[in-house]
């Protein structure tokens, strides 16, 4: 995808065009995620209610409006070079899965989200710190050892923003009457992913360890479980929480459960042992590796992670037939704020019509985590 591999003289005609075809996709992305985020900045600077202000406003909201900030200034700025525009895509794939989850743990748990302040600046943090750690994918490259020890100490920094943010979200959650609905589970699931993940990247982080773990299946563990998986439950969380205001029907409980044990019982039998091929050792990207002696002894794990992977494949089959069975059959929902939560879509009717409300637009008085108390009017 990018040089010196894109520019091999060797390439055959095919090859050439599917660069060619690369590129003008890139391209396209680049203009809609600079329109996108341009719509989403001022939507959220210029259209909010009365009584709205910026810190009133809820979490989601924020890590929106940061994601589209990243977005917006990667498309402009980074896009010259693969890792400048690349890294930022991690977070700006993150930042929405971290707003999700931290409103379906206040909700679900009956808590005011702990530590509001400190989770918005942790989000500011994250999103500033997403453009200055990309040469960490660099560290083998003859990058200089001084930018080396520069990047080590900006990479490590993200641990503390991130480490803020789990504090909360644990806070939160500690002691609270914690209703354990799908949405909760899968929020649950995204923290424990993201430990998990935030953990093994700070082995990625230091370079003296990522010279022996570079491009070794240790990378493609911690990897997948932070921006794949992890982000996939917060998505899976929104889905399940967010589903009876989007269609005024819930979603089954039963399929929904088993959806998420599994998928979470799969991510880590999957991703696991891949941290173990790593530390052995064995490099990315190989199909069979039986031609190699020192690796031969993981063909029976990676036989393990496959039918792993072909059972979790299966298991969001199931989640999508639940989407669209639950549109059209699923039980209906008899209240317009079946989870009691504080912000405004779940002030609409069941069934809104024009402009959401029927009548005058609500006036926020209050942030929307205070339990026990109307936020609004």
């Amino acid at each position: 995808m990018y040089p010196p591999l894109s520019a091999l003289r060797q390439a055959g005609d095919g090859q050439k065009v599917g660069t060619d075809l690369w590129l003008i996709s890139m391209a396209l992305f680049v203009v809609s995620s600079l329109l996108g985020g341009l719509n989403y900045i001022s939507t959220i600077l210029n259209m909010r209610t009365k009584g709205m202000s910026m810190t009133r406003l809820p979490l989601p909201i924020w890590a929106m409006f940061f994601t589209a900030v990243l977005g917006v200034l990667s498309a402009i700025l980074y896009q010259h070079l693969f890792w400048f525009l690349g890294h930022p895509e991690v977070y700006i794939i993150l930042l929405p899965a971290m707003g999700m989850v931290s409103e379906i743990l206040s909700v679900n748990s009956r808590k005011p989200i702990f530590g509001y302040m400190a989770m918005l600046a942790s989000l500011f943090a994250i999103a500033i710190l997403a453009f200055l750690v990309w040469a960490h994918h660099m560290f083998v490259t003859g990058l200089n050892p001084f930018l080396g020890s520069v990047f080590v100490l900006l990479t490590l920094l993200i641990a503390v923003p991130s480490a803020i943010k789990v504090f909360n979200w644990l806070t939160t959650i500690w002691r609270g009457n914690i209703r354990f609905t799908p949405a909760a589970l899968f929020a649950i699931g995204f923290v424990s992913l993201f430990i998990s993940g935030g953990l093994t990247g700070i082995f990625l982080g230091n370079s003296t360890i990522d010279i022996h773990l570079h491009d070794t299946m240790f990378v493609v563990a911690h990897f997948h479980i932070v921006m794949g998986v992890a982000s996939m439950f917060g998505m899976f969380a929104g889905v399940y929480h967010w589903f009876p205001k989007m269609f005024g029907r819930y979603l089954n409980n039963t399929l929904a459960y088993i959806h998420f044990w599994v998928t979470i019982a799969g991510a880590y039998l999957i991703f696991w042992p891949m941290h173990y091929q790593g530390l052995a050792g064995v490099p990315r990207r190989y199909l069979d590796k039986r031609g190699w002696v020192n690796f031969s002894q993981f063909g029976e794990l990676d036989k393990m992670i496959t039918i792993v992977s072909i059972v979790v494949f299966v298991v969001q089959l199931l989640f999508v037939f639940n989407f669209f069975y639950s549109i059209y059959k699923g039980r209906k929902v008899r209240t317009q704020n079946p989870w009691g939560a504080n912000t405004l879509e779940w002030t609409t009717p069941i069934n809104p019509g024009h402009g959401n409300w029927e009548g005058d637009i609500p006036e926020v008085h209050r942030w929307p985590y205070d339990y026990g108390k109307d936020g609004r009017e």
